[in-house]
């Protein structure tokens, strides 16, 4: 989870300063490009490191052997990570096309497109954008029954005895 995290924030990062480049941030500001661009960051970056610091933490705060399912870590990730690539990409996509049919005009310069017609266009890309964010939630509560389980289920670590500690002359 870690280098997807850091593959995301390492996209997050590109993409930030291109959206500043006067041409792009022409296309893109107040468009669903930057929702998908913070999302991108937000649930890959912040999102996936958080995951993987609780997989580690749990069974060493709760002094436990190991975590309840590794499968079921497996399937947390690939739900999370499906999700965020389907959650960002329809948001980028769609923040284009929003952006297009903004500046589009007839010979006349008047705008071809009402705001009905961009939402109306977007509403696939919507759809898109729910399936990743179900897939990225189903992937959570995944998680949140693994560690659940990982706490309630799985056994405690021995206690390393103390006493029979004998010092090295």
């Amino acid at each position: 989870m870690m280098v997807v995290s850091i593959g995301f924030y390492g996209m997050s990062t590109f993409e930030g300063p291109m959206m500043s480049i006067k041409a792009v941030n022409s296309l893109s500001h107040y468009t669903d490009w930057t929702i998908g661009h913070v999302h991108s960051g937000a649930l890959g970056w912040n999102g996936m490191i958080t995951f993987g610091a609780l997989y580690f933490l749990t069974p060493r705060l709760w002094n436990r052997e190991g975590l309840y399912s590794l499968k079921l870590v497996s399937w947390h990730f690939w739900l999370a990570t499906i999700g965020i690539v389907l959650y960002a990409a329809s948001m980028w996509v769609s923040g284009i096309m929003e952006g297009l049919m903004w500046r589009e005009v007839d010979a006349n310069g008047f705008l071809v497109n009402a705001f009905a017609d961009t939402v109306a266009a977007k509403f696939p890309m919507y759809v898109v954008r729910a399936a990743g964010g179900l897939m990225f939630l189903g992937g959570a509560l995944i998680m949140a029954y693994n560690l659940y389980m990982t706490v309630k289920a799985q056994p405690v670590k021995a206690a390393v005895n103390a006493n029979n500690f004998v010092p090295a002359e």
